[in-house]
């Protein structure tokens, strides 16, 4: 149990310190949830964040009809 509260907590310091150095936007839980999914990609931190962040703020095309149209 003790050793994954200490493993945690190190991955946990490990992101904040990419962010840091990185200069990367989202908050620590967004990027942990990229690396996470991302985890064996062979691919630039950088470039898989920008990539998920694109994904994130772009709005999708949406079927559902507005209930306050006006």
């Amino acid at each position: 149990m003790k050793t994954q509260i200490w493993i945690a907590v190190i991955v946990y310091l490990l992101v904040a310190i990419v962010k840091k150095r990185l200069h990367l936007p989202g908050s620590l839980h967004t990027l942990l949830q990229i690396m996470e999914v991302n985890l064996f990609e062979k691919t630039d931190i950088i470039q898989v964040v920008e990539k998920a962040m694109r994904q994130e703020t772009m709005p999708e095309p949406g079927n559902q009809l507005n209930l306050f149209s006006s």
